[in-house]
Formats: structure tokens, C-alpha cells, sequence
């Protein structure tokens, strides 16, 4: 899938897709020359990694 079907897949802005890609965050992207494509089950493994632990209770962050 290109950037703009792993942005519509995940209901994110593109733009977050490449702030990802610039902090070294999100799934892995294979190049084709200018082109950025993405295998799904690297995004499906992604997804996985980004779970929260199940029976933790969120704590807001403190400032």
C-alpha cells in the first residue's frame, strides 16, 4: 500500500504518516525511487507492537 492507503487504512492525516517516517516511528516502508510503499503485514506487525498492555489502568500523563 502507498502513504496515502496506510493513511486511510490507520484514519490518520498523511502528514502524519511522514512525521512518522522522519522520527523513525511507524511501519517499515520499502522505496521505489520517489515512491513509498508499504507491506501489510509489516503494518499488521506494527499494529501488534502498538498495543497497550491489557489490564493497566491509563494514568494521565503528569506535566
Amino acid at each position: 500500500m502507498d502513504v496515502a492507503e496506510l493513511a486511510n487504512y490507520l484514519g490518520i492525516p498523511v502528514s502524519t504518516v511522514y512525521d512518522w517516517r522522519v522520527h523513525g516511528k511507524g511501519p517499515v516502508a520499502y522505496r521505489f525511487g520517489k515512491h513509498l510503499k508499504f507491506a501489510i503485514s509489516d503494518v499488521r506487525s506494527w499494529m501488534a507492537q502498538q498495543r497497550e498492555p491489557s489490564g493497566q489502568p491509563r494514568t494521565p500523563a503528569r506535566r
